[in-house]
């Protein structure tokens, strides 16, 4: 959210969430095997599945606890006020970065539910190959960083801590007010 906020600000864009949650493999839940978004979207990693050897009553369980989890924000953040209308609209997706990329593809598979003109992902910092990827997935990706020896987001920061819930509702509010 902050860095989503920073892109709105610069660009003179609405902001709004949109919510996805990542599945994290068990034991090792910084390791996406998976992600769920709003709308009823799960997207799975069946490399990470496959080579990790990971049952389905396991991605069963961690899809039914990340899917009260992403309820819970719904309700705190948006509150009563209706998700935007994105049918014929550019939607810029921003992220804190992309490593495996999982989380990213389910906010724009549910995104391209809604029918948007365009779907642009932005991004600080992204592996070189899910960088790639994403070429042909979105009409447009930006991320200034895409380092050789990419082993995690948090590498492209300096100070990369957790953003609370009260943090995200400070800026939507901030971001509506402007």
């Amino acid at each position: 959210m902050p860095v989503a906020f920073e892109v709105a600000r610069a660009l003179g864009t609405p902001l709004d969430v949109f919510l996805v949650r990542k599945l994290g493999v068990p034991g090792y839940e910084e390791l996406a095997m998976g992600a769920i978004a709003t709308g009823g979207v799960r997207i799975l990693n069946n490399a990470v599945i496959g080579g990790m050897q990971i049952p389905a009553y396991l991605i069963d369980k961690a899809a039914e606890r990340e899917m009260a989890e992403l309820g819970r924000r719904e309700s705190l953040y948006r509150g009563d006020r209706p998700a935007p209308e994105l049918r014929g609209r550019t939607v810029i997706l921003v992220d804190d970065g992309l490593a495996t990329g999982s989380t990213m593809r389910a906010a724009v598979a549910a995104v391209r539910q809604h029918q948007p003109a365009r779907i642009v992902v932005a991004v600080p910092v992204a592996a070189p190959e899910t960088y790639a990827e994403f070429t042909s997935e979105v009409d447009e990706i930006v991320s200034p960083l895409t380092p050789e020896n990419f082993r995690a987001v948090g590498q492209g920061y300096e100070d990369f801590p957790q953003t609370s819930d009260d943090e995200v509702r400070r800026l939507l509010a901030e971001a509506r007010n402007e």
